[in-house]
């Protein structure tokens, strides 16, 4: 990492990972939050190498990469430190609509706050509304794959494809909406039987008078496809205008022109029952739908105006995102609460027990925030393999793991005006398909300092310095543990000509970087 910004690197502290506390939640334009006492005294600092700024706007800077300059993040433990499994965390650091520090882009960050992979949203500009979210870890033919989506953001909706990347972070495929339509950024599912399941919106022409509207209005309509992932041939299409009203609507009626159509219900969310059927979450109606597949059909509504399940105390919802089956008869939600109207008082994440025999849904689980973080839209909420709970909370800067029970064990914090549309844990391993970079620059005490990274490299433990008065003829001069993102070495040695491998635990060589003349 460069030296530059150490006064901020001063202020923040000079070891461990920056923990945000109250300072941090300030810092962040949420100065009306307060951090709990009892949580921020527990927080403890995890030995790693720093991750803090490099300069005052909160952007960090890599020698060996000096065309990388992502958004830093900090990482807080709280009391509990077991918590170490998935590895990575999945992010898409972004400002929307505000603009953070640093280039937006797509971020895989292990539990210490270090950067393994970032890839800045270089041909997707925010100053021109476009962008990449929902980055995520799927499966695609029995392959562990990166997907995301990426586009023209338009007033909470997107136009655009998403994209199917392997290990080496190489593009293996694109999808697109047919049908006249374009691929939305609100979800992309990779399905069991290998086709994609994507969000679009459609412009209708429909009665908007029962609303407060015009008779011949025009309205969103929340599309689903199913898309044969080759082809592009869309296998199934399901518009919500055909099953569910424009009354069933709880934001206040705007728009309804060509111009500013209607957005009455607002898919934000696709996900695959136990039984095959789909689960639709529709933000602007607060209901989730199962969907037949095949036909269509609305089989039953949960939440909303229409319910087909009586809500028992605490399991109503408001305004959702991102609901996901969890075995048989349970679902998680992010249930954001608000914003307009505000119905709840902070967001949640839950889990309700759905019986589908008494139609009753009863809450089993809320997770909350101590800082009573209240999301105005967007947020996320995993159930991870050990039981416990992460959770991306929407337009706010923040990401939060729970144990089963409740307790908060992590918070992390993106720098001001940065968010990211979801948040995930997840394993992955990366076997990038370029090789390692290498800077070196003179060392004022003597010898010289050699910087080396590998974007998105998740098996090296080491790295190996060459060294040589020739570019053709390097050899071993030293090597050091991989200390983050970017490590630093100091060798003993003037050079001029450097080069670095990277080698895995085994100390196998992964990879080495080109031959690079040290500078002073």
């Amino acid at each position: 990492m460069d030296t530059h910004g150490l006064t901020r690197r001063q202020l923040l502290g000079a070891g461990g990972v920056a923990v945000a506390g109250a300072g941090g939640l300030t810092l962040a334009g949420l100065a009306g939050y307060a951090w709990p006492h009892e949580q921020a005294a527990a927080a403890e600092q995890i030995p790693a190498a720093p991750v803090t700024p490099d300069d005052a706007r909160g952007v960090l800077h890599f020698v060996s990469r000096p065309d990388l300059s992502p958004p830093a993040l900090t990482i807080a433990h709280h009391g509990q430190t077991g918590a170490s499994d998935p590895p990575y965390f999945i992010l898409t650091p972004s400002g929307y609509p505000l603009t953070g520090p640093g280039t937006p882009g797509l971020m895989i960050l292990d539990r210490h706050g270090q950067i393994v992979w970032y890839s800045p949203n270089t041909g997707f500009p925010a100053s021109k509304g476009m962008g990449r979210v929902d980055l995520k870890v799927q499966t695609y033919h029995g392959q562990p794959v990166l997907t995301w989506w990426e586009g023209q953001i338009i007033k909470g909706t997107g136009q655009g494809q998403a994209v199917i990347a392997d290990t080496s972070y190489r593009t293996i495929a694109t999808v697109k909406a047919g049908n006249g339509l374009q691929a939305d950024l609100h979800d992309f599912v990779i399905s069991p039987q290998n086709t994609a399941l994507i969000t679009a919106f459609r412009t209708v022409t429909t009665d908007l008078s029962p609303v407060g509207g015009p008779k011949q209005g025009v309205a969103l309509s929340g599309v689903v496809q199913e898309i044969d992932i080759p082809t592009g041939r869309v296998l199934f299409e399901w518009s919500s205008i055909d099953h569910v009203p424009v009354t069933d609507a709880f934001i206040p009626f705007s728009g309804g022109t060509t111009a500013a159509p209607f957005d009455y219900f607002h898919i934000n969310s696709i996900s695959i029952a136990p039984d095959g059927s789909l689960l639709l979450s529709a933000r602007n109606t607060s209901t989730i739908y199962k969907v037949s597949r095949s036909t269509g059909q609305v089989a039953w509504l949960l939440g909303g105006k229409r319910s087909s399940f009586t809500m028992g105390p605490g399991a109503a919802f408001w305004f959702q995102h991102h609901a996901l089956p969890q075995g048989q008869d349970t679902l998680s939600i992010f249930d954001d609460g608000g914003a307009p109207p505000a119905k709840e008082r902070q967001s949640r994440a839950i889990l309700l027990h759905l019986d589908t025999g008494a139609m009753r849904a009863t809450l089993q689980r809320s997770y909350v925030h101590p800082a009573g973080l209240a999301a105005a839209n967007q947020g996320s909420m995993q159930l991870l393999a050990h039981g416990g709970v992460l959770v991306g909370w929407g337009n706010l800067p923040y990401f939060s793991q729970f144990t089963a029970n409740g307790t908060l064990i992590l918070d992390g914090q993106f720098p001001v005006g940065d968010q990211s549309y979801r948040a995930f844990a997840a394993a992955w391993t990366g076997h990038p398909a370029d090789k390692p970079a290498a800077a070196a620059r003179v060392n004022p005490a003597g010898g010289s300092v050699v910087y080396a990274s590998w974007n998105g490299a998740t098996a090296v433990a080491t790295w190996t310095v060459l060294a040589g008065k020739t570019a053709d003829a390097v050899a071993h001069i030293g090597s050091q543990r991989r200390t983050g993102f970017e490590t630093t070495i100091t060798v003993n040695a003037a050079g001029p000509y450097f080069a670095v491998k990277a080698l895995d635990a085994g100390n196998r060589v992964l990879g080495r970087s080109p031959t690079v003349r040290v500078l002073s």
